[in-house]
């Protein structure tokens, strides 16, 4: 794209004794015009190629804007030429570049003030989310590429958690952390401290790709094909460098799993990588590759699915992005509901995405009959609490049970003296909402358990601790009909109060239909719901079994609807009793148990049940 220089106006400089000099003028006049001119051949102004403010080098509807963004504005283009109408949030991107918004968020942050209109939903590009009305105040989202922070990380996130939020931050199910309770003059303060770390909140929300999740014991897992960090710090490096990568029609999830004991919930996500073992005579060169997964999204009742092509390590980027680039092309810009990856592979077919695919990555894909592929060994998801052995010998990890993912700034600064002390300074977040601290010596477990004991925390949970998993819920979260975290420990005490539950099993609290807690893939899943009670309505839930993950991945089903919250605990006892007493062999799993009964049936089993006592 060409610039005249020359039809940039001259910057209004102060004059007379007080200001500048005319030879500081002319130098000032030279070096803005100069900076004007770059940032436009560089496409640093809004979104979408829009021209600079008071450059004439490219009329707002120019077509063909050169720059990385130029297809972002060119498919927008296509959607009105085809009569359709863009929703706002498209407007809004199209309208500014959530990325120069720093001089105004100065401003709002010495003001103290929120963002109104659409600029709320543009603050979500630098990881801020004003959560009104839920609470008058913002929360902050980073990016973990893998869920991994170092020691050092951990405990500047506790002392910026301390004195510019409040005071506690969340792990979330992308094994990423949140801060909360954060006030509008304190957010150019959190964001320039998070960079100080070595961290970033940018594009954290709204329409980008999200966290990057791996394997949480990639490196150090005795069972798993393949250390996925380096696969996911490539993609999270590539995708902060190239701008045309943010502004999508709608968010975007990727994982990758390395095949170890852990699942990392590929299925669940808009691109699956799945590493598998080729062996000598199978159908491609024997070693290690990934299954290509697409469209996984739970909430909208849809498990990621195997596309038939394999793909090396080393070319795992190059393919997720050219997937990206192709749902950039054909995303729904006019429907929030039906912008995701599932509806483009519904409306073009999973056949003729995977070839535009193709055509953007540049060569041929390398495809497979999906029954030649071995299945993934084994994996638990609830492997991850406890000590475990290391590959490296005599190291040893701990998973640490995060009561619904809640972790005190305290008890971050004493996770981060732990992993220090006792470890290599590595923290590892998990989808589970739970953490890992590796690389601990076999003979200071003892001393590690102390240390944990001190914080208040503990490596080890009852088998319906270890599952329970709460989204954010309506104490933070405008969505949100239930208070899930308040709601979820509610019913860990009472069944660890009233039973012994003897296998693990998964209980997944979500208090709206964007299903953050994936309450569908889970043994129970409980949706929030505002339940008609007298004249009025209570939080309450809508009650689902059988879901599963990993190599057992399926949708549940809904089987009661409209339970008040305060009920629902002893519900979920009754449920936990009549599996229990009526499993086919000790080792029937929940999901299985309730997979092979009629709704009808199962209803009348948990009505009839009684937990045996504790």
């Amino acid at each position: 794209m060409s610039v005249d220089v020359a039809s940039i106006p001259a910057p209004v400089l102060p004059a007379g004794p007080e200001g500048f000099t005319e030879e500081q003028q002319t130098y000032l006049q030279g070096f803005v015009a100069g900076t004007g001119a770059a940032r436009v051949a560089h496409g640093l102004y809004p979104l979408f190629g829009l021209a600079a403010p008071a450059v004439a080098a490219a009329p707002d509807d120019a077509p063909g804007l050169a720059g990385p963004l130029a297809f972002h504005r060119e498919a927008q283009d296509r959607t009105v030429a085809a009569g359709g109408k863009l929703v706002n949030e498209e407007k809004a991107k199209r309208a500014k570049n959530p990325f120069d918004m720093w001089d105004e968020m100065q401003a709002n942050a010495a003001a103290g003030v929120f963002p109104k209109g659409t600029d709320v939903f543009l603050y979500k590009f630098s990881g801020l989310f004003y959560v009104a009305p839920a609470q008058d105040s913002f929360m902050c989202r980073l990016r973990l590429p893998g869920g991994i922070l170092s020691a050092h990380q951990l405990s500047g996130i506790a002392e910026l958690a301390g004195t510019l939020a409040g005071g506690y931050a969340h792990v979330t199910t992308r094994a990423n952390l949140q801060l909360r309770d954060i006030r509008p003059e304190s957010t150019i303060s959190l964001l320039e401290g998070i960079a100080e770390l070595g961290l970033t909140s940018r594009g954290a929300g709204a329409d980008n790709i999200r966290n990057i999740t791996g394997s949480p014991t990639a490196g150090i897992d005795p069972l798993e094909l393949i250390d996925t960090r380096p696969l996911t710090r490539e993609l999270y490096h590539h995708i902060l460098n190239h701008r045309e990568l943010f502004g999508l029609p709608r968010k975007f999830n990727i994982a990758y799993d390395g095949g170890g004991s852990i699942p990392v919930l590929e299925e669940t996500n808009d691109i699956g990588f799945s590493a598998v073992r080729l062996p000598e005579g199978g159908p491609v060169e024997p070693g290690i590759w990934f299954r290509f997964l697409l469209g996984g999204i739970t909430g909208h009742r849809d498990i990621a699915r195997d596309t038939g092509v394999l793909v090396r390590p080393e070319d795992c980027t190059a393919l997720a992005v050219a997937a990206v680039r192709v749902f950039i092309e054909h995303g729904d810009r006019t429907d929030r509901r039906k912008a995701r990856l599932k509806y483009v592979l519904d409306r073009l077919g999973l056949d003729t995405f995977v070839a535009e695919t193709e055509k953007e990555f540049g060569r041929p894909l390398t495809r497979v009959s999906p029954e030649t592929v071995p299945a993934r060994a084994t994996s638990h998801t609830h492997h991850h609490l406890g000590f475990h052995p290391q590959r490296q010998p005599g190291l040893c990890y701990v998973g640490i049970a995060i009561p619904v993912g809640r972790l005190s700034a305290a008890q971050m600064r004493g996770l981060a003296e732990i992993a220090g002390a006792f470890g290599s300074g590595s923290v590892r977040l998990t989808v589970w909402q739970n953490l890992l601290i590796s690389d601990i010596p076999e003979t200071r477990r003892d001393e590690v358990r102390a240390a944990l004991g001190d914080l208040g925390l503990s490596w080890t949970a009852s088998a319906v601790r270890a599952g329970l998993i709460a989204c954010t819920g309506s104490s933070g979260c405008k969505f949100s009909a239930s208070d899930t975290k308040r709601h979820a420990l509610a019913i860990g005490d009472h069944i660890d109060a009233i039973m012994t539950v003897d296998q693990p099993v998964g209980i997944h609290l979500t208090g709206c239909h964007h299903s953050c807690a994936q309450h569908l893939i889970s043994d129970i899943g409980l949706l929030g719901a505002k339940v008609p009670q007298g004249d009025g309505e209570v939080e309450g839930y809508h009650v689902h079994v059988g879901g599963g993950c990993g190599a057992e991945a399926r949708i549940g089903r809904e089987l009661i609807r409209d339970v008040p919250a305060e009920q629902v605990p002893a519900l979920v006892g009754r449920m936990l009793a009549a599996w229990q007493m009526g499993r086919a062999s000790p080792d029937e799993s929940f999901r299985d148990f309730s997979a092979r009964q009629s709704d009808e049936a199962l209803i009348a089993l948990f009505h009839a049940a009684a937990p045996a006592a504790a």
